[in-house]
C-alpha cells in the first residue's frame, strides 16, 4: 500500500512538472563561435537528461569491462575453493570411515584444489597415520606447528604420537607446550596429568590437577583426595631414600587433607611412633577407627600403645574396638589379640557372634580364624581342616584390590603395577569365582552344634 502511494506520488509530480513546463516553455538561445541555437527550456532539459544517461550508461560498460578479469578471476577461485572444502570434508570422512584410499585421493585433491597447507595438513598427517606412514605423519604434523593457526593442532598429533612410541619425556615436554598454548584445555591438562604420574612427577602432578578443578573437569572434593594420595605417595618416596623428615610432611599434608584415607593414617602413626609421639599416634587411629575401621591400623595402634606382651595387646584390641563395637573389624581385632593371648573363650565368642548360623557366608579371614582356633584350643586337626576347606572355596580376604585391572597388592601404592592405573587401589575383596558352592561343603561341627541348639530352644 505504501509503495503504491509513493509510485501514485511520484507520477503525479512528474506529470504536474510536464504539464507545468508545457505552460511554460520559456525560450533559451546559446551562442557560440558564430553559431545561434535557439531552443525551449524543456527541450534543452530533455537533452541534457539524454546526454546524462549516454554518460552514465558509458561508464558503467567501462566499470564493467575493467572489473571482468577480476571478477571472473575470482568466481573461478570461490569454485575451486568450494570443492576443495568439500574434497578436505569427503577426506575427513573417509579417514573417520577408515577407507585410506579414498582418504588418500580426497587429500591430494584438496591439496590441488585449495593450495593452502595449513588447511590441508591435518588431513594429510591422518591420511598417512590410516595408511601406517608414521613418518609422514609425523613430518605433516611438524610443519602445522610451525603455523600458529595449526600449531595445536600439531603439537596434538605428535603427542599421539609419543605415546604410541612409548616415549613419554617427549610426550611430556610436548604437552607443556600445547598447555602453554590453551591452558584452559581439558585434554591438555589432563593428558598433562597422566603424563605427569607417569614420570612420577607428583608435586607437579597436584599442581595440574588444581588447573583441573578451574577447568571444571573434576570437583574440588575429589581434588582434595587426589592431592592426598601424591601427599602419601610423596612420603613413601621420601622415606624410601631416608628423608624422615620430609616424610613426615608429606604425610601430614595427606591426612590433613584426607583424614580417613588409610595409607596416610597408617604411614602417619608410624612415623609418629617413631618420633616419640605414641600418644598422638593413638588419638589418630582411634578417631579414625570410629568411621573407618581397617585391618591395617591394629598394629600401630599396638605400637602406639606400648603393647608388648600378649595380655596388653589383648586390653589395647579391647580398647580400641570400643570406638565402633560392632564392626566386624572390631570383633577381627579382638580375636586375632585373644588368639594370640590364648584367651579361647574370648576368641570363640566373637567368632560366634559374627557366624551366626549361617557359616557359608563367612568369609576366607574368617575361616582360617575358626581353624587356627580349632587346632590351637582342641587340637582338633579334622574341624580345622573342614575350616580351611571352607576357607578355600569362600570369598576371598578383602585386600588392595586394583578396581580397574582386578589387581590385587599386600600393600598400597599410588600407582598399579599392572594397568598402571592412578588412584585405583582400595580395600576390598578382589574377583573371585567359586569352583564349587559353599554350601556343597562340610558344615564344622562347632557351628552345626550351635545351629541345632538354636533350632532346639526354638522348639
Amino acid at each position: 500500500m505504501i509503495r503504491a502511494l509513493w509510485f501514485l506520488a511520484v507520477v503525479g509530480t512528474i506529470v504536474f512538472g510536464l504539464m507545468w513546463l508545457t505552460d511554460n516553455p520559456g525560450q533559451v538561445a546559446l551562442d557560440w563561435r558564430g553559431y545561434r541555437v535557439e531552443t525551449s527550456f524543456a527541450v534543452m532539459l530533455a537533452l541534457v537528461i539524454v546526454v546524462a544517461v549516454i554518460a552514465a550508461l558509458t561508464y558503467r560498460l567501462w566499470l564493467f569491462l575493467r572489473r571482468a578479469p577480476k571478477q571472473v578471476s575470482g568466481a573461478w577461485r570461490n569454485r575451486r575453493r568450494s570443492q576443495g572444502y568439500r574434497a578436505l570434508t569427503q577426506g575427513m570422512v573417509a579417514v573417520a570411515a577408515g577407507d585410506a584410499d579414498e582418504a588418500r585421493r580426497q587429500s591430494k585433491r584438496a591439496e590441488v584444489l585449495l593450495n593452502e597447507p595449513p588447511l590441508t595438513m591435518l588431513l594429510s598427517a591422518q591420511t598417512a597415520q590410516l595408511n601406517g606412514d608414521e613418518k609422514a605423519a609425523e613430518a605433516f604434523f611438524q610443519a602445522m606447528t610451525e603455523n600458529s593457526e595449526t600449531e595445536f593442532l600439531g603439537l596434538r598429533g605428535l603427542i599421539g604420537q609419543s605415546i604410541k612410541k612409548g616415549d613419554s619425556d617427549k610426550a611430556l615436554a610436548l604437552t607443556r607446550r600445547a598447555n602453554s598454548l590453551r591452558p584452559k584445555s581439558e585434554w591438555v591438562a589432563q593428558s598433562l596429568f597422566d603424563l605427569q604420574i607417569e614420570e612420577n612427577q607428583w608435586l607437579d602432578a597436584s599442581v595440574t590437577g588444581d588447573d583441573l578443578v578451574r577447568i571444571g573437569s573434576i570437583n574440588k572434593k575429589d581434588n582434595q583426595h587426589r592431592k592426598a594420595v601424591l601427599a602419601c605417595q610423596q612420603g613413601l618416596d621420601a622415606l624410601a631414600v631416608g628423608q624422615t623428615d620430609d616424610a613426615y610432611a608429606h604425610f601430614k599434608r595427606a591426612v590433613d587433607l584426607d583424614g580417613l584415607f588409610i595409607p596416610a593414617v597408617i604411614a602417619f602413626s608410624e612415623i609418629l611412633i617413631k618420633r616419640g609421639r605414641h600418644r598422638k599416634a593413638v588419638q589418630r587411629i582411634e578417631k579414625v577407627w570410629k568411621t573407618a575401621p581397617h585391618p591395617d591400623l591394629l598394629r600401630p595402634y599396638w605400637s602406639a600403645s606400648e603393647a608388648e606382651d600378649a595380655m596388653s595387646r589383648m586390653a589395647s584390641a579391647q580398647r580400641l574396638a570400643k570406638t565402633n563395637a560392632t564392626h566386624e573389624e572390631s570383633h577381627v581385632a579382638i580375636i586375632n589379640a585373644a588368639l594370640e593371648a590364648r584367651l579361647w573363650g574370648e576368641a570363640r565368642s566373637h567368632l560366634e557372634q559374627l557366624t551366626g548360623d549361617q557359616p557359608e557366608r563367612l568369609d576366607a579371614r574368617l575361616c582360617r580364624l575358626w581353624a587356627d582356633l580349632e587346632d590351637a584350643e582342641h587340637n582338633n586337626i579334622n574341624e580345622a581342616h573342614t575350616w580351611l576347606t571352607r576357607a578355600s572355596m569362600a570369598a576371598q580376604t578383602a585386600t588392595w584390590t586394583c578396581h580397574s585391572c582386578g589387581n590385587t597388592a599386600t600393600s598400597w601404592t599410588a600407582v598399579c603395577g599392572n594397568c598402571q592405573g592412578f588412584d585405583t587401589f582400595a580395600w576390598a575383596r578382589p574377583p573371585h569365582v567359586n569352583r564349587l558352592s559353599t554350601s556343597a561343603l562340610p558344615v564344622p561341627a562347632v557351628v552345626a552344634s550351635g545351629a541345632n541348639e538354636a533350632e532346639a530352644e526354638v522348639a
